[in-house]
């Protein structure tokens, strides 16, 4: 397996590809600061991979040109939303859920 997921892109991971590779290096009994910046690393990819993902949307809404709508997104960041002011505690407290 590659050393993080940038040096092999065209290689899709999973998780459970991920799990079995932080398992492998716990049961090698690698060392903890090896096992967590392999996290980190897979952290980074995972995010620089939306980054990339969203990067059009930003450009168009620079250079005015609408920006492309995501369904998904604009339903993460509506129950991101409702998690952070505490309407969505409030909805599931009041059985609305």
């Amino acid at each position: 397996m590659p050393e993080n997921e940038t040096e092999n892109p065209t290689q899709e991971v999973t998780g459970a590809d991920i799990q079995r590779e932080l398992m492998d290096m716990i049961a090698a009994d690698d060392s903890a600061s090896q096992i967590s910046d392999r996290i980190k690393d897979m952290l980074y990819a995972k995010s620089a991979e939306r980054v990339d993902n969203y990067r059009p949307n930003a450009a168009n809404s620079l250079f005015g040109e609408p920006p492309q709508e995501d369904p998904q997104l604009d339903d993460a960041i509506a129950t991101a939303s409702a998690e952070i002011n505490g309407d969505a505690s409030a909805a599931r407290e009041g059985g609305e859920e």
